[in-house]
């Protein structure tokens, strides 16, 4: 029988175990303990922008660990409702949402107007409309928190655009005005509907039919649609944009127009279109997917009824730029986690980035986070100069588009699966947020096209008939020259690589028989491109008396990306090795440090 003592330590209350758990990210301002992102913030944003932005960062940094991390969570766990008929027996389908999901929704096109702000001054106070890199910024950091609802943010953001361009004036003047209003009394938000049972990739197959009714007393050109469309994310959004095939239009993409569709008509009435069925989805499940027949509902005409699907393209293309930067948040997200386990989380007397076998994964979770960091950031601001006219810009990023979307997305599914693994058993439970995170990542390889497309749309397009690739080599080979501390030597490594990797898009690009190297090559451009950017960004940063470290990941992303390797050599390096605990510590990197390393 135990004595006294002994039995009241075994009566004692028992925390179980539970500050053996490692602790997440929740809580804290992902915007301040983001180093590298206000690092290239420096870099890339005009000055005045950025003292501009800078409290409303904050902000959305602190919401994203905060607030809307507990919002997604609980909108992920009460997923979309969707009702057929009102209790009077009518046909009047409509989508319930959790209340967390409106309370984002109210933070994201209410408050912060992220579908609007690079369309007109006055979101946050701005002068003038944001340029692409503030808007990138702020979804890089609402992603962080919440993935599913950035799919309306980013379709109402890139149907703004397509009307704005293509539509006519009174079609602009009759929806422009609400799709632009953060009021939520009239505000419209937008959707893209392409995909149908006969045509996913194949847009060409589309089998939804256009039947001209002819110019309303508002001037706007209207037409009735008929037909259904199999995969149609943010389902009940007040306006769609979808091609649809005019009656009489020749077969193929290029008898496809271009329409924009309203969930009610100017009479408040509800349009000709049904939602069949909600997707049962495998993630992205706080917002509201479905199957829509459309039976002869009211669209509207934008721009020239043979031209839908090229206007169509400029709007998938910004979607996979946004795809790009969503990936980039993602990752961040599942680095911030993995980092933060690896430094709590104690096993066999130590804690976990003490074991050389785990501070190796971290690497592959933070390389690829960093190098889809430099590219969102050098894509938005070539975007903003590709939108001032700047020739050379939008020869460039017509190629960074497909490039940054193809890889990334697919770099985000490796790395949420490792963050997952790093977090441990705990991972696999829907109550932490990495199995949200593994979930989500899947999605980017198939929305805006599958990595084949876009590999086959970077090879056979943006380099067999634009030549981007050569127009990548130059601004990186221009960008290298013009960056102080970067060691001579290292310099040529990079350009050679550039080189090389242009080099061998090229001659897949000019084989038909080579397609199957698609995928290696536009690989190649991209490892090529990011390993270029961290140097650059690590020596400029290391010359102002900053961190360096990006600079060591360049020769990471050489070494490990661009190199070939013996797969059963024992040999070690001692520059990576001093290289990774440099980075898996938060001391700022010194650009002589930084530079020997990468010289060794």
């Amino acid at each position: 029988m135990p004595d006294d003592s002994a039995r009241a330590r075994l009566e004692a209350p028992r925390p179980f175990g539970a500050h053996y758990i490692a602790p997440d990210c929740r809580g804290r301002n992902f915007y301040r303990i983001d180093g590298g992102f206000r690092d290239l913030l420096g870099l890339y944003m005009e000055p005045d922008w950025r003292a501009r932005m800078e409290p409303h960062f904050d902000r959305m940094g602190e919401l994203a660990g905060g607030r809307l991390d507990e919002l997604a969570m609980t909108a992920d766990h009460n997923q979309p409702v969707l009702h057929a008929r009102d209790r009077f027996g009518r046909d009047e389908d409509w989508i319930e949402y959790h209340p967390a999901y409106r309370e984002m929704e109210r933070i994201a096109f209410d408050e912060f107007g992220m579908h609007a702000m690079s369309h007109r001054p006055g979101v946050l106070g701005m002068p003038s409309a944001a340029p692409p890199l503030v808007k990138y910024a702020f979804t890089y950091l609402f992603v962080q928190a919440e993935f599913g609802l950035m799919c309306p943010i980013s379709l109402s953001d890139t149907s703004n655009f397509t009307i704005k361009r293509y539509g006519s004036a009174a079609l602009k003047a009759l929806l422009m005005d609400r799709l632009l209003s953060q009021d939520p009394a009239i505000m419209l938000k937008a959707a893209q509907f392409m995909t149908e049972k006969a045509g996913g990739s194949d847009v060409g197959a589309t089998e939804t039919e256009a039947e001209h009714v002819g110019i309303g007393p508002d001037g706007v050109d209207r037409w009735k649609i008929h037909g259904d469309k199999w995969f149609c994310s943010h389902a009940d959004a007040g306006v769609a944009v979808m091609l649809a095939r005019p009656r009489g239009a020749p077969a193929g993409t290029k008898g496809l127009g271009l329409f924009a569709v309203p969930r009610h008509l100017d009479d408040g009435s509800r349009n000709g279109y049904r939602v069949v069925r909600l997707k049962d989805k495998m993630g992205t499940r706080s917002m509201a997917s479905g199957e829509i027949r459309f039976e002869g509902a009211t669209g509207y005409l934008v721009g020239d009824a043979g031209a839908g699907f090229r206007q169509m393209m400029d709007q998938v293309n910004l979607s996979r730029l946004s795809h790009g930067v969503r990936a980039a948040s993602m990752m961040r997200r599942c680095l911030n986690e993995a980092m933060t386990v690896a430094r709590h989380r104690r096993a066999f007397g130590r804690t976990l980035d003490a074991f050389p076998l785990l501070r190796r994964q971290l690497m592959k979770i933070m390389l690829p986070t960093e190098q889809a960091l430099s590219m969102a950031m050098w894509s938005a601001a070539t975007m903003g100069a590709a939108n001032g006219g700047d020739r050379g810009a939008q020869a460039l990023l017509r190629i960074l588009t497909p490039v940054f979307k193809f890889r990334a997305c697919r770099d985000n599914i490796r790395v949420a699966s490792h963050a997952l693994e790093v977090r441990g058993g705990v991972g696999y439970i829907e109550e932490w947020a990495e199995a949200r995170l593994a979930r989500d990542a899947q999605i980017g390889t198939l929305w805006e096209g599958t990595s084949n497309i876009n590999a086959l749309d970077v090879v056979t397009r943006a380099v067999g008939k634009s030549d981007g690739h050569r127009a990548m080599q130059e601004a990186l080979d221009t960008m290298l020259g013009g960056t102080p501390g970067l060691p001579g030597q290292f310099r040529g490594v990079l350009s050679a690589a550039t080189g090389r990797a242009a080099d061998f898009a090229e001659k897949v690009a000019a084989d038909p028989t080579q397609e199957k190297r698609c995928r290696m090559a536009a690989g190649a451009l991209y490892h090529a491109a990011t390993a270029s950017l961290l140097a650059s960004e690590g020596a400029r940063l290391g010359a102002a008396g900053g961190d360096a470290r990006r600079l060591l990941m360049a020769r990471l992303v050489v070494e490990h990306k661009l190199t070939p390797h013996d797969p059963f050599s024992l040999s070690t390096s001692a520059w990576e090795d001093e290289a990774i605990d440099l980075l898996l510590s938060d001391a700022p990197v010194p650009l002589p440090r930084a530079q020997a390393l990468v010289s060794a």
